[in-house]
């Protein structure tokens, strides 16, 4: 299966290349293009002389933006599987495998810190959120989720169509999910470990925390509407 791993990166000179590195020891059959989302560092040059494909957006568009950039890629590029990995390390490649495989017979595949138990801790504030939006998409889809904000995973080829022609734009996991399965996807959770962020610091403060919620859950509960309307239409 021809394999591609997409990585959104936004000033993440810190950790970008030992990610890199970590895909190429676990999976070195598989592609790697890093999407640098406007960085003003050396997010670029980096995963460049580590042997990555870049794609550099002119300025910052979010990780909507950046993903739906990969996914138009990997569509182009004719890829069977392409796998979303964050560039700041808390992903580890050794799951790749795991992934990739359980892609062959699903849609999308979602690492879940919580469908089992994993070495994962989070703050209370993130795990409160993290089990909301969980029950949310559970409740709106009909199909038992654990770890919906999750953003490693491995999208089939009917994913990577999709996703090439529409990506939610802010906070788009929790979205995403909703999306998919008003398509008709199937959707499953593995188990993942998953670490902290090796460098940088993340982009998502208390006030963006707010935002996110209130916005996430008015966007699922749209597409709820939109997703009961199309399966009362159906015959």
């Amino acid at each position: 299966m021809k394999t591609l791993i997409i990585i959104p990166a936004y000033n993440e000179e810190g950790s970008i290349s030992g990610v890199i590195r970590d895909i190429r020891r676990h999976t070195p059959e598989a592609d790697i293009i890093v999407v640098n989302d406007g960085s003003t560092d050396r997010t670029e040059q980096i995963a460049e002389a580590d042997g990555a494909k870049v794609l550099t957006l002119p300025y910052n568009v979010g990780i909507g933006g950046g993903m739906q950039t990969g996914y138009l890629y990997a569509q182009r590029m004719g890829y069977d599987i392409a796998v979303q990995m964050d560039a700041d390390g808390q992903h580890p490649a050794e799951e790749l495998p795991k992934l990739i495989a359980k892609a062959k017979d699903y849609d999308l595949v979602i690492g879940s810190r919580y469908v089992e138990t994993t070495s994962y801790r989070s703050s209370r504030l993130r795990r409160i959120g993290m089990v909301f939006f969980s029950g949310l998409v559970s409740l709106v889809t009909g199909q038992r989720f654990t770890d919906t904000t999750s953003g490693f995973r491995a999208a089939g080829r009917k994913v990577i169509e999709l996703y090439a022609d529409y990506y939610p734009m802010d906070y788009p996991e929790v979205e995403s999910i909703v999306y998919l399965k008003r398509k008709g996807c199937r959707i499953t959770e593995v188990a993942t470990e998953m670490h902290d962020r090796q460098a940088g610091k993340s982009s998502i403060t208390p006030w963006k925390s707010v935002y996110y919620m209130i916005k996430v859950t008015l966007a699922v509960l749209m597409s709820a509407i939109r997703y009961d309307r199309t399966a009362v239409s159906k015959p």
